[in-house]
């Protein structure tokens, strides 16, 4: 996929903007404060219909507007184009549009436009919740597996109804209860297998990756169920239910997964410095792309926000490199030019100024 064409309006401090990026690389660069964060942060709605820095859509509008909106013309692998938009208004209805036909549900517009993001923030994939490393192992199996949301989907509502039992104290093995139970159980397997055989095909390119990266470091990836390892789901349960019926929750399931980082085997955080750290999330994220491209033949769009901030020259570079050899659409936000001063080597690329909410070509 390749945005050919980004049109924003109301959207945080940017009260119209319209241009048409690089296929390969387009550097935006503003002090801080200017709005180029906010077009990173407008290009993840297309990816996902949420922002990364609020939980609040009408944060991201402007305060004297009733709603947000945002536009592109793309082009898909196939040299397919499309039009795409979406709205936010302050009453949080979602609306978006894809070539005229409207559509209340997001997975509609995300499961179109393939995007990831590092930020400053991106080392909470590894020193950061549980919950993280799942949206990570999550977003490569939704954009590759066909009918992975409808499964994932029918877990939570099979997690939630087992914990309203629970909260009641009613009875597992009662035959009305019996049957979400099996079914839990039967989804919640199915997930599991699908996320470790995920992890299993993206360790060998992480392998790779990593030695190039951090070379000085045996890092490696592993997945954890969310149960005892040598215990099957049905087992588990049972063995807890007598706990999670006094705590009124589900605590065993792939809603407790995980993935973990280890260095000669202690675990990742207590070895690498924060730099490390952020080079462990660069080869996570690219061998993710790798991967995507690998299994779809598609090519997703990353957004690098405040790269300056977070790798030194020598790893912004290589960075930049990896994702531009596999002909991903990139997006780079830098408060000076002179951060990327190594982008004068790539061929297909734009620069873009940003002033107080007004974008710029060079």
């Amino acid at each position: 996929m390749k945005l050919d064409r980004v049109q924003l309006t109301d959207f945080r401090n940017i009260k119209s903007a319209d241009f048409n990026p690089s296929r390969s690389l387009s550097l935006i660069s503003g002090k801080n404060g200017s709005g180029k964060s906010s077009i990173i942060e407008a290009l993840y709605y297309l990816g996902y219909g949420r922002s990364f820095r609020t939980n609040k859509h009408e944060s991201a509008i402007q305060h004297d507007a009733e709603r947000f909106s945002i536009f592109t013309r793309c082009t898909d692998d196939s040299g397919d184009e499309s039009a795409v938009g979406l709205q936010r208004s302050r009453h949080d209805q979602f609306t978006c549009s894809i070539n005229g036909n409207h559509s209340h549900r997001l997975a509609d517009l995300v499961s179109l436009i393939p995007v990831q993001l590092f930020t400053p923030q991106s080392t909470d994939l590894i020193i950061g919740s549980p919950g993280e490393r799942r949206r990570f192992i999550d977003w490569g199996l939704f954009h590759v597996e066909h009918q992975f949301n409808l499964m994932f989907q029918t877990f939570q509502k099979l997690l939630k109804t087992r914990n309203t039992l629970l909260k009641r104290q009613a009875n597992i093995d009662a035959p009305e209860n019996a049957y979400w139970e099996q079914q839990f159980v039967t989804v919640g397997e199915h997930l599991n297998a699908q996320r470790k055989d995920y992890v299993s095909r993206l360790q060998p390119i992480f392998n790779a990756i990593c030695s190039e990266f951090l070379p000085e470091f045996s890092l490696e990836i592993s997945y954890y169920k969310g149960w005892e390892k040598d215990a099957s789901l049905t087992d588990s349960l049972l063995r807890k239910r007598e706990y999670d019926s006094k705590v009124g929750y589900t605590t065993s399931g792939p809603h407790k997964s995980d993935l973990r980082f280890k260095v000669d085997g202690s675990l990742a955080q207590e070895i690498l410095s924060r730099g490390q750290l952020r080079m462990a999330v660069a080869a996570l994220q690219l061998s993710q792309t790798k991967l995507f491209q690998q299994e779809t033949q598609r090519k997703s769009i990353f957004l690098l926000d405040d790269v300056g901030a977070e790798l030194d020259i020598d790893k912004r570079e290589r960075f930049i490199d990896g994702l531009v050899a596999m002909d991903t659409q990139l997006f780079v936000t830098a408060i000076e030019r002179e951060q990327l001063d190594f982008i004068d080597k790539y061929k297909d690329k734009k620069l873009f100024h940003v002033e107080h909410g007004h974008v710029k070509e060079e």
